[in-house]
């Protein structure tokens, strides 16, 4: 039985099942566009920089570094399973090597491990670490390379 007070866990489709054995793995592993070459996050069944409604995903290891986009100190839980660990702090980061040619790159949110005290700014390094949920079971995170 599921326990509903207890901290989520991702749940792999056959799309992103690559990312998370790779996320498993300490590894982060964004989907590359065979028709165009581009990077998105997640994959999804038309890719966002040319339009194939045939992408055909593979997974590919990137860096892991990027710049702080923007964070938020969350101080109530948007689930019961996130109480024990407020407050945190949510950093969207854009991932370093990612950038189209419209100008976007790919972005994650992940939890800033360096706590709420952290000096996070706009700008800021990060590089990607991963909190394990279970044996098999890790979620991309980031920690501060540099203010």
């Amino acid at each position: 039985m599921i326990d509903p007070t207890a901290r989520p866990v991702p749940i792999a489709d056959d799309t992103s099942a690559p990312f998370w054995a790779a996320a498993a793995r300490g590894e982060l592993a964004l989907a590359r566009c065979s028709a165009c070459g581009a990077v998105a996050h997640p994959p999804a069944p038309v890719c966002p920089s040319c339009r194939s409604t045939a992408p055909a995903w593979t997974f590919e290891p990137v860096a892991g570094t990027g710049v702080v986009r923007s964070w938020t100190v969350l101080r109530q839980p948007f689930l019961p399973g996130f109480v024990d660990d407020l407050p945190i702090v949510l950093v969207d980061v854009a991932i370093d090597g990612t950038l189209h040619t419209d100008g976007s790159d790919v972005r994650l949110i992940g939890r800033l491990l360096d706590g709420v005290e952290a000096p996070v700014a706009l700008g800021a390094v990060v590089a990607v670490d991963f909190e394990r949920l279970g044996i098999d079971v890790a979620v991309p995170a980031f920690r501060l390379v540099s203010p």
